[in-house]
């Protein structure tokens, strides 16, 4: 039986088209994937991700527990800010990538994604140290991303909060639509500006808050986005995705997260192992590439070849960007082959189709 988020009838009656992801029963589009797509890019767009995982971290331990279990360095932040990061296997294998938000003194937020909620959970319960509480909230929290230009606008409608004053990964908690103790989070999937909304309903219903964003952002041409849309958008930036573009079988380094792998914060799980490929290199890296031809569209798992034949590496992610008009994707290919500029070739049904080696964004980010 799949699960359902507060939000399922919103989707039903907005006409939906609904999917399995992650055990969730969720929107992959309304109108169209290209027609959301372009809302985002150009106006607002507004996605349930209320699958996303919720687990509270809190007491005297919280920061040392944290720096222990995750790669980025916890101590930078303070209050109101959020951070990018990830959990490693011993083998420097990625069990996650995460946001872990700084709430208060020893208390902080991680969001997880919905597929890896119990094996995240889990993990975290192994590696407890005394003088840590941890709880998994994910039920009890709603989570709406409003994402697009015109998104400041729209919600401030809704809330008294000074938007403007929220910077990237910073967040602040108010109330918005009648919902009170929201955290609204400069945060997105989608290189947009916009924000990410986290609420718990208690009484109220849910549905509330989606129609009062929906009804606040018509004049400016707001769209309910699903799945579709959010996966081109976030391809279009280079963001990657657990399962596809990370995995246990990969590691922060050749994934291109060296930049949130703080080697110099002291010892945490893999530092030995991610110390030691960021010293040697790895075999192969993940890479950017746009297609020569704007017919040739590249999907994940399909082979890439160097120009002798052989075969270098396979795409984890692909698609026809649509702002672009292109075929874009990602691809782990060996390293050699992996630097900006180079011309590889993406084995589509047989065919040996050329594409150049990018480093992502694709498009532009706001």
């Amino acid at each position: 039986m799949l699960k359902r988020t507060p939000f399922y009838e919103s989707h039903k009656n907005a006409g939906a088209k609904l999917i399995d992801f992650g055990g969730f029963e969720m929107p992959v589009q309304y109108e169209g994937i290209k027609i959301e797509h372009h809302a985002v890019r150009q106006s607002a767009g507004l996605f349930d991700v209320s699958h996303m995982g919720e687990v509270l971290v809190e007491g005297p331990s919280a920061l040392a527990f944290l720096q222990h279990i995750t790669i980025n360095d916890v101590s930078k932040l303070q209050a109101g800010k959020a951070q990018y990061s990830a959990m490693c296997y011993p083998d420097g294998g990625i069990v996650d990538d995460l946001i872990v938000y700084m709430l208060g003194e020893q208390r902080y937020l991680l969001v997880i994604n919905a597929s890896n909620r119990e094996k995240d959970v889990q993990w975290m319960k192994e590696h407890l140290m005394d003088g840590v509480q941890l709880k998994d909230e994910s039920d009890e929290y709603c989570l709406l991303a409003l994402q697009g230009p015109h998104s400041k606008a729209i919600l401030s409608k809704l809330t008294s909060a000074d938007l403007p004053s929220i910077a990237y990964y910073h967040f602040t908690e108010s109330s918005v639509a009648g919902f009170s103790n929201v955290l609204i989070s400069a945060t997105g999937y989608t290189g947009e500006p916009g924000f990410e909304i986290y609420f718990k309903p208690g009484q109220k219903d849910p549905k509330m808050m989606w129609d009062a964003i929906m009804t606040a952002g018509e004049e400016f041409g707001i769209k309910a986005c699903g799945l579709g849309a959010r996966d081109t958008l976030r391809l279009e930036m280079g963001y990657a995705l657990y399962g596809n573009d990370i995995s246990d079988q990969r590691n922060p380094i050749e994934a291109g997260l060296g930049w949130i792998t703080k080697l110099n914060k002291g010892s945490f799980i893999a530092s030995d192992v991610l110390n030691a490929l960021k010293e040697t290199g790895t075999k192969q890296k993940l890479t950017g590439f746009v297609m020569a031809d704007e017919k040739a569209i590249p999907r994940s798992h399909f082979e890439v070849k160097n120009d002798q034949g052989k075969t270098i590496g396979e795409v984890t992610s692909g698609t026809q960007s649509v702002t672009l008009g292109v075929g874009i994707g990602m691809a782990y290919i060996d390293s050699e082959y992996a630097s900006p500029d180079q011309t590889i070739f993406i084995d589509i049904r047989g065919k040996h189709a050329p594409a150049t080696t990018q480093k992502p964004p694709f498009v532009n980010k706001r």
